[in-house]
């Protein structure tokens, strides 16, 4: 309770304080020579060396002048007076150059963002064709190499006959298996189906995903090629054997033996020698 009335009895005395303390009045200070010196600092002028010089007779009558900017005044204030504008606000004052550095930097900084920002979108997308359980999902898989590459899937892994094979007849097969061709083929059909099935299970990215895609493709339309070529000739040859024994008028005398040049010009004479 008593702390409590001298709080109150303080009160009116503060009250009075702050009353009377408000009738007076700060003077403003008003220094020509600071003004100048804010003018110098800024943009407007760079001169107005107050305080100025005053003289009589000659002789330098001002303190202020002297102790400021004369004889007596530090060489860095001289050499300040005496020396180029260095108004940081000036049209190339060094503040400028930093308001115009920054806005640069902001600039960069705008586009730095955007590009990574367009990285970023890209990755973002390109991370959908980077995992080999979207593969079937791709619009190019759809549209062509599918379609493409159906063959190889349909083709045997391990091709035992002439049918699987694709070949004419068991002739033909048996011809190609004698020669070890067969063996080649399988293991170039081995190399194609590994390939593909690596294009479709590896997690890469979609650009390298599709040239697997491709080289695939070249590799089987030369197998399929060489494999047409390998038939078509086992065929021919096999053709070429059956006319020889069906027809024996066509082999040769088994002890025929070719005649000589000589021989053979001697009998074009004794052909022709009625006729001329």
């Amino acid at each position: 309770m008593k702390n409590l009335v001298k709080k109150i009895s303080i009160l009116p005395l503060l009250l009075l304080t702050v009353a009377l303390s408000g009738q007076f009045s700060v003077k403003r200070l008003n220094d020509p020579s600071i003004v100048a010196q804010h003018k110098r600092m800024v943009f407007q002028d760079w001169g107005d060396w107050r305080p100025y010089p005053k003289y009589f007779l000659g002789i330098q009558t001002n303190f202020a002048y002297a102790t400021v900017w004369g004889l007596w005044s530090p060489k860095i204030n001289r050499d300040y007076k005496n020396g180029e504008d260095i108004r940081p606000l000036k049209p190339t004052g060094v503040q400028n150059q930093r308001f115009a550095q920054l806005k640069f930097q902001e600039e960069e900084a705008k586009k730095i963002k955007a590009a990574s920002d367009t990285i970023h979108k890209r990755s973002v997308q390109d991370f959908a064709h980077w995992t080999s359980a979207t593969v079937d999902a791709d619009p190019l898989w759809l549209l062509y190499y599918k379609r493409m590459l159906k063959p190889i899937t349909e083709f045997p892994d391990h091709p035992q006959n002439f049918i699987e094979w694709r070949l004419k007849d068991q002739q033909t097969f048996e011809t190609l298996s004698t020669t070890g061709t067969i063996k080649r083929l399988q293991e170039e059909l081995d190399l194609i189906k590994e390939k593909y099935s690596m294009s479709r299970s590896m997690d890469m990215p979609r650009g390298k995903r599709f040239i697997m895609y491709h080289q695939t493709l070249i590799k089987w339309r030369k197998f399929v090629t060489e494999l047409r070529k390998h038939n078509n000739k086992t065929t021919l040859l096999t053709d070429y054997k059956n006319i020889l024994k069906n027809h024996s008028n066509y082999a040769l005398p088994p002890a025929w033996t070719p005649a000589s040049d000589q021989q053979i010009v001697h009998n074009m004479m004794n052909h022709y020698k009625h006729r001329f």
